[in-house]
């Protein structure tokens, strides 16, 4: 019996297993930064500039305040305050609430959050967009 992608059952999820630290300039937060996939581990090991949070579904926790929360706590632990940009993907309440109620923290932690409400418009359809510069 073969068992194609959606047959297959996985593990409790896919975090970062321990070990050394990974340095990217720009990493975007798998599965729409939901907590079945991100976690502590993830950001004590990948460690990056920028970090781009999707996700704009309530239901779903999507972007997940311990995502977000996770974030804080992994870059606590970095030897370096290096400066960090989150990148929203969407202004979502959890967002909001996010930036509002952590903010000294986020400063503390040398975490910066962008706040674009650039959008694109290109013919017939316009999204939202932000300008990366590495």
């Amino acid at each position: 019996i073969s068992k194609g992608p959606g047959n297959s059952k996985s593990a409790k999820s896919t975090v970062v297993p321990p070990g050394p630290p990974v340095y990217l300039d720009l990493v975007y937060i798998p599965n729409h930064s939901n907590s079945k996939n991100v976690n502590v581990e993830f950001f004590k090991r990948v460690r990056s500039s920028y970090y781009v949070v999707s996700g704009n579904d309530s239901a779903a926790e999507e972007p997940s305040r311990a995502v977000l929360d996770s974030l804080l706590e992994g870059k606590a632990q970095w030897e370096s305050n290096m400066q960090v940009t989150l990148i929203p993907t969407h202004d979502s309440e959890v967002m909001r609430e996010w930036y509002q109620e952590t903010h000294e923290k986020q400063q503390d932690l040398n975490i910066m959050v962008l706040a674009s409400s650039s959008t694109v418009v290109m013919q017939d359809e316009s999204f939202p967009a932000c300008k990366i510069e590495l």
